[in-house]
């Protein structure tokens, strides 16, 4: 009998939840390994306003939504309230965790958790604790995985290795736990199977003619310094100083860090044009509103539907997914995909080749967009083949592919009774 496998992480599928690239890690690992044939609970904070259990997929998925109480009052999204949200998690998600292990093994069931950044490290412990307190800590195995560096400086790396196999997704974050003290296996992130599907041609082509002939870059990521923004927006300027007419299509959350984003743009000469349309618009409205913009950057302020994404990104001249730290680069990989040009930074990104399948930014000089911008259009040759390549790469990436080497890791942790 394959295990029940428990997914735990502050993100998760709900709009509220929705922030980043944990959640569509989440989300998207959750649905195939049902796919693959296993039971899944994913336990995260929810939506206050919906119901805190939840099947999906013919009840192969249960989702439940923690720290409602407290997101009530924070209405915003996941991480607001994170302190008093995190001190709830920790304290009371443990005994749920271990209820269900105790009761899946008295079924004769083995478990698999899966613990997702420094949110639900003591969370981890914890489960430990009252599992070996039980004397039943072989019910499970206990992994605890970290996306990236943020919030180490508040986790006991030393009691969470002991308490569970630690992992990550890259070899960068490798590097930075081992720095800790912490030897991490590394299992590299995935992408859903879905991405791999052609764009709609109908979508590329509305998104191109929306172009017409500006050379078009696109960001999407969270509004914070760690993503490059402020290289960004220099380096667009460059380019429009350099007489380009460039358009930047972006997309971002944080509005306080955004603030700041749009400062600098108007200090470089940028004029800054925010879209709003209903949430989830089809890629076409989306092509249609960007048209009818005259702005350097053009601001997707609404939920962007996947379906726009995909196109956006098959259609740009690039999508920059550089940053200052990448521990993975998810989104590279998503844009790869969608045979788009992912420009990436230089730490993270195991699996990018510069100019086999992307474009490695190499300096801090915002002119450096410049001239990548300007070889891959003058070289069609090699853009298609980049666009091919990155393909390929996407394919190597996708979920099930990646879930063969948990399974793996899984096993190997079951005997060593960990």
């Amino acid at each position: 009998m394959r295990p029940l496998v428990q997914l735990v992480a502050f993100e998760g599928p709900d709009r509220y939840s929705f922030v980043g690239g944990l959640a569509t890690r989440m989300n998207d690992l959750a649905e195939a390994l049902v796919t693959r044939g296993y039971d899944v609970r994913h336990l995260f904070v929810g939506d206050p306003t919906l119901p805190s259990t939840e099947s999906r997929m013919g009840g192969r998925l249960v989702l439940e939504r923690w720290c409602q109480w407290i997101s009530a009052c924070h209405p915003k999204d996941v991480y607001d309230g994170e302190d008093g949200k995190w001190r709830d998690f920790s304290r009371t998600v443990p005994r749920r965790l271990a209820d269900v292990i105790l009761r899946s093994a008295d079924e004769g069931r083995r478990s698999v958790v899966l613990f997702e950044d420094w949110q639900t490290a003591d969370a981890a412990i914890g489960t430990a604790l009252l599992l070996a307190a039980r004397e039943r800590r072989g019910a499970a195995s206990l992994f605890w995985n970290a996306n990236n560096t943020y919030g180490f400086g508040r986790i006991d790396l030393a009691t969470l290795a002991r308490a569970t196999t630690v992992t990550t997704v890259s070899r960068f974050m490798r590097a930075a736990l081992a720095e800790a003290g912490v030897d991490a296996a590394v299992l590299p992130n995935g992408i859903a199977e879905r991405w791999l599907r052609p764009v709609p041609l109908g979508d590329i082509r509305a998104m191109r003619a929306a172009f017409g002939d500006r050379p078009t870059l696109v960001k999407v990521a969270r509004f914070d310094p760690d993503k490059r923004w402020d290289w960004a927006v220099d380096a667009v300027a460059a380019l429009k100083r350099s007489g380009a007419r460039p358009r930047f299509v972006v997309r971002g959350s944080r509005a306080d860090y955004g603030e700041a984003v749009w400062r600098r743009a108007g200090d470089r000469g940028l004029a800054v044009d925010p879209l709003r349309l209903p949430a989830e618009a089809p890629a076409a409205e989306t092509a249609a509103a960007i048209a009818r913009s005259e702005a350097d950057v053009v601001f997707l302020d609404f939920f962007v539907s996947e379906a726009a994404l995909r196109a956006l990104y098959g259609a740009a001249d690039g999508v920059l997914a550089n940053s200052e730290k990448e521990p993975f680069g998810l989104v590279g990989l998503e844009v790869m995909a969608c045979a788009g040009i992912a420009f990436v930074g230089r730490t993270g990104e195991d699996y990018a080749v510069p100019y086999g399948n992307a474009v490695v930014v190499q300096t801090d000089d915002p002119r450096e967009l410049g001239t990548h911008l300007a070889h891959i259009r003058e070289r069609p040759g090699l853009t298609g083949r980049m666009r091919a390549e990155g393909q390929a790469t996407a394919e190597r990436f996708a979920w099930p592919r990646i879930i063969e080497a948990l399974e793996v890791t899984w096993d190997a942790a079951a005997r060593l009774g960990k």
